[in-house]
């Protein structure tokens, strides 16, 4: 089941690199190249760090992410692990330094003491897999990252000539990086719910951007995000940490009903469905995961462009190289 998840099995084909419209409207495959720093733990029996200290199973992890990406939207996202790498290490901080297993087990018990500057050297690792060089040769379209708390990364990076902000400064001056690509960092500390948050930060960086240069009611991404108290009486789908009726960040479960638009979201480029009255029920009660996968099956997905724009907004966030 789901075999392509890991790039098994049939339907392996690389995908087109077309900029047309019925292009934009297709379902994308998208190989990534996935990196885990997942150090062996030599005093506790060899066990894997995620391991030895009950944390997530990376590949479990990825399988999850894939299968609700790929549920949520409709089709569209669809991962393909075509590389995967396993390091018994640390990654190499931007001023050179590497933790070891006494120093990291050391810092985590104490909660305190890690290592500043934390931000993990992107270059160092990117040329360490050859994944600009990957890239380039259209043997991979984006990275996963994988590691600990504190590894240093950012929870979305864009790389490549023209990157934009995409929840962290674009990643500039890459040798030979004509393409843009995205490279994800995932804390197998946590959950499937905090990866869907990351691509969901992507999303609001990209999609920013793309309407970066319409004004009101033409902006329809401002619309799309708007909550109650943002704009009360006139909720739509609102953002990845405030939901119709949040009132602060992460409350996904606030009771309060609102009155929200969300449903017209579905009908894209028709916004004139009318609102009506909802509570967090509708998007997992205060559940993180189940909040995103909500929002994410809201984004619209069909052909076509309104105002100059595409109608499937899923192409921008997981083909920027291609759409943006």
């Amino acid at each position: 089941m789901l075999n392509w998840l890991f790039g098994r099995g049939p339907g392996a084909a690389t995908p087109q690199v077309l900029h047309n419209d019925r292009a934009a409207a297709d379902p994308f495959t998208l190989r990534v190249q996935m990196i885990i720093h997942n150090p062996v733990i030599e005093a506790a029996g060899d066990r894997r760090l995620s391991a030895h200290m009950g944390w997530g199973d990376p590949d479990e992890l990825a399988r999850q992410y894939i299968a609700d990406m790929h549920q949520c939207s409709g089709g569209m996202a669809r991962y393909r692990i075509v590389e995967r790498h396993e390091i018994d290490g640390y990654p190499s901080k931007v001023d050179g330094f590497s933790y070891d297993d006494t120093r990291y087990l050391a810092a985590w018990q104490r909660r305190s003491g890690f290592h500043q500057p934390d931000a993990a050297d992107y270059r160092r690792i990117l040329a360490q897999f050859g994944s600009v060089a990957k890239v380039e040769a259209d043997v991979i379209d984006e990275v996963w990252l994988f590691a600990f708390p504190y590894g240093g990364y950012y929870e979305s990076q864009m790389a490549g000539d023209g990157a934009v902000w995409c929840n962290a400064p674009p990643l500039t001056g890459l040798a030979g990086a004509r393409r843009r690509f995205v490279v994800m960092g995932f804390n197998y500390e946590r959950d499937v719910g905090c990866m869907l948050e990351n691509f969901g930060h992507r999303v609001e960086s990209i999609m920013a951007h793309v309407y970066r240069d319409k004004r009101g009611e033409a902006n329809l991404w401002e619309q799309f995000t708007r909550y109650d108290q943002n704009a009360p009486g006139r909720a739509e789908c609102g953002n990845v940490h405030f939901a119709p009726s949040s009132q602060h960040d992460y409350d996904w479960g606030n009771h309060r009903e609102v009155v929200c638009g969300a449903d017209a979201w579905y009908a894209f480029p028709d916004l004139s469905a009318p609102a009506r009255p909802m509570r967090c029920a509708e998007w997992g009660s205060g559940d993180m995961r189940q909040h995103h996968l909500w929002w994410f099956d809201h984004l619209p997905r069909v052909a076509g462009r309104s105002d100059g724009i595409l109608n499937n907004w899923w192409a921008y966030a997981l083909r920027p190289d291609l759409f943006l």
